[in-house]
């Protein structure tokens, strides 16, 4: 299935790229994460990252769906 893939803050920075159409046959997000984690070299642990689907925070063990938009975001630090 094709989903639609996008990084956030470092993410993106450790990803070399803010979004990305990929390929997978990943059966939950956590799976997803994992898969991209080590094709992209992401440091962050899938417990200090938030998943959010088509614009809706998700759980990690979410069924992936051909054609979903997947945002993987950081925790965010601000002053």
């Amino acid at each position: 299935m094709t989903v639609n893939l996008r990084y956030f803050a470092a993410l993106a920075d450790q990803a070399g790229v803010p979004r990305e159409t990929v390929e997978t046959q990943a059966t939950s997000l956590g799976n997803l994460y994992d898969e991209v984690r080590v094709r992209r070299a992401l440091r962050l642990e899938r417990a200090w990252v938030r998943v959010a689907v088509n614009d809706e925070f998700v759980s990690w063990d979410r069924a992936v769906r051909d054609g979903d938009r997947i945002a993987f975001m950081p925790p965010v630090s601000g002053g």
